[in-house]
Order: C-alpha cells, then sequence, then structure tokens
C-alpha cells in the first residue's frame, strides 16, 4: 500500500519525542511514577464538584472567581494572577511570548522532562546546565550562561526530579546577576512540601515585586490533589501575565476545575494535615534509603531520587516486578514518587534488595 503524502513537520518538532507520562498502574500495584497526591479528593471538594459544575456551558474564560480569590490570598491584584491548565501550560505561554527563532532558554538539567521541548516549539534553542553534584541548581553557572540571546531562564524548586530546594539567599544573588530584561520563571510546584527554613518563597517573599521581570509558578495538581482537573496559576507583573494569557488556548480552564480548586482553597487546614503525612513518610524514605547505602539528595517535595546512573533501568525493572511503578531516567535515576502507607515498606526492601 502506498504511504500517504503528509503535511510537511518542521524538522526539530519531528524528532521530538512527546511528553512521556509515568507509566499507569494495575489493580495491584502502587502508582509511584507521576508524583500524584495519594489522596482522595476531600468530601468538600467533590461536593462543590457535583453541585456547581455546569457542564453544558463554556466556563469563565478568565477563571475569574479564582484569579480574585488568589489575589486577595496573596494582596495583589486579579490582573496579576494567571490560571490555566497546569502550571505547565503557562510555562509553555510565557516562552512563546519572550522567545522565538536565535533566542534562548536557560534551564537546568536534569530538572523536569518538559523543559526541553518548550524553547523547541518556540523555535528557539535550550541551553542545560548542568545540576550540581549533589543534585542541585547551579545558579552560577546558570548566570553564566545568559547572553545576549538569552530570553527566559527557568529555576524549578524543589527541582523535579531530584527534590533539593534553591535558598532565599542563592536566588537573591541570582536575580541580581540576571539583566532585568530577561524573564526568569520561578517554577514552584512542590512548594507546599518544603520544610526547610532557608528555602525560597516566591510569593511569601514578594519576589515578583521587587523584581518584575519573575513570575512565580504554583500548581494545584499535587499538594490539593487535583491532578486529574489540570488548574495551576502564575502570580507576577500583569504586563507579563498578558503576554501569556495571549499565547494561551482560550477556555482551557474547565468550570470543573475552577470550583475544585475554590474548594480546596476553603479547605486548606485539612489539606495541609495531608501534606504533613506525605512529608512525614518522605522522611522515612529518605532514612531508611540513606541506611542502605544510597547517595539519597534532600528531596523537599513528594517524590525522592534514587541516583542509579548506569543501573537505572535495571533497577526500575525489580521495582517493577514487584508491583511498584517508579520512573526511571536511563542512565541518570529514578524518581520514586511518596505514595500510601503500604508502599514505604515495599520500596525499602526493594530497594535493599538491588543495592
Amino acid at each position: 500500500m502506498t504511504e500517504p503524502i503528509l503535511p510537511r513537520i518542521r524538522p526539530a518538532i519531528a524528532a521530538l519525542a512527546p511528553y512521556r507520562q509515568g507509566k499507569q498502574a494495575g489493580p495491584d500495584a502502587f502508582k509511584l511514577s507521576s508524583n500524584e497526591n495519594p489522596f482522595d479528593p476531600l468530601p468538600s471538594v467533590l461536593e462543590a464538584l457535583q453541585s456547581t459544575t455546569p457542564i453544558n456551558r463554556y466556563p469563565d474564560a478568565t477563571a475569574g472567581r479564582l484569579r480574585a480569590r488568589l489575589g486577595a490570598r496573596y494582596g495583589v491584584e486579579p490582573d496579576q494572577v494567571h490560571v490555566a491548565s497546569g502550571s505547565v501550560s503557562i510555562l509553555h505561554q510565557l516562552i512563546l511570548a519572550t522567545a522565538s527563532v536565535g533566542d534562548e532558554v536557560v534551564y537546568a538539567w536534569r530538572s523536569f522532562e518538559a523543559y526541553p521541548s518548550l524553547p523547541l516549539v518556540a523555535g528557539a534553542t535550550g541551553v542545560q546546565v548542568p545540576l550540581t553534584a549533589d543534585s542541585r541548581h547551579d545558579l552560577d553557572a546558570m548566570a553564566d550562561a545568559v547572553t545576549e540571546r538569552t530570553r527566559a531562564i527557568i529555576l524549578c524548586t524543589p527541582n523535579n526530579p531530584t527534590g533539593p530546594i534553591i535558598t532565599s539567599a542563592e536566588f537573591a544573588a541570582f536575580v541580581e546577576r540576571v539583566p532585568n530584561d530577561i524573564l526568569i520563571i520561578l517554577d514552584e510546584a512542590y512548594t507546599e512540601f518544603v520544610t526547610a527554613p532557608d528555602a525560597v518563597d516566591g510569593l511569601a517573599e514578594r519576589v515578583f515585586e521587587q523584581h518584575p521581570n519573575v513570575v512565580v509558578l504554583r500548581t494545584f495538581s499535587k499538594a490539593y490533589g487535583l491532578a486529574g482537573l489540570r488548574v495551576g496559576y502564575a502570580i507576577g507583573h500583569a504586563k507579563v501575565l498578558d503576554a501569556a494569557r495571549t499565547t494561551g488556548i482560550p477556555l482551557s480552564v474547565t468550570s470543573a476545575a475552577e470550583n475544585a480548586a475554590i474548594a480546596s482553597l476553603d479547605a486548606e487546614p485539612e489539606l495541609l494535615e495531608r501534606v504533613a503525612v506525605i512529608v512525614e513518610r518522605r522522611a522515612r524514605l529518605l532514612e531508611g534509603l540513606r541506611a542502605q547505602g544510597w547517595d539519597v539528595p534532600d528531596s523537599q517535595s513528594n517524590f525522592v531520587w534514587l541516583p542509579a546512573g548506569e543501573r537505572t533501568d535495571e533497577v526500575a525493572a525489580a521495582f517493577v516486578e514487584n508491583d511498584l511503578i517508579v520512573r526511571p531516567f536511563s542512565g541518570d535515576g529514578i524518581r520514586i514518587s511518596v505514595g500510601e502507607e503500604d508502599s514505604i515498606a515495599r520500596v525499602l526492601e526493594v530497594a535493599a534488595s538491588v543495592r
């Protein structure tokens, strides 16, 4: 059969591997591959979804109620808040708004695996700066990587998939080294799990006011347990966020997502109790893995990083054989989400068997 003639695709896009989601788990397995919240939604959130979500109507394209709620929470105007279908959507919008052919986007590596595709889709060039030996952002090297072509820098704290934070002092020194016409995206998707007192907190420290070229990203997918509804937000200068809104797909945030996010904010004390449980499980995982001799970085997120190096695929296979679905990054290591209580002992048992 003759192959059909297909439309011409940009070579860079044709060569780009699609985003690979964490492997789905069977009924008897623990899914520890996607950094999801292991707890079911709170009853009040489910009630909000069932009682206030119109399915036959388009959502508010601006997510106005949620933006107003977040603005009041953080002491900013609603136009300083942008809501989209997950914080990764806002990342995509911001890169499209700032970078194009001939431009560069700087980010640490290894970091969130969606980062490499963002500049490429925009026609720009990604500049990867290796992490330090202890799996942290090398901010001095990232600042050194800035050129006249740099249009945006992405910082992930805590870093996905390795877990360490950027400190307030480190971030402050970094921002001073970066020209103020370069966008700095502070991706804080896992901030609710942070317990380190010296960690940067872009919203509490209001870094976007001191530095209008900084945008802070947050999400409801992780700590708030709304990964399946896709809702994230950014806070920053209104004109910068207007550019993101211009490049976004209209009506991408559903009424269900907006209602669930507002209900989650109403129930935040109860949700944060669950976060504390996950943090305690994380501490036990870190302690147990280190006791076995694994050189595990200090994770401040809802996952731990197993630096398995060349053995990554072999070690990951052992987890899968024991109904633990983890996220391997061939040649580097394995990210293991902090999941259900019953998964903790099993993770430690398998890790010990392959040490």
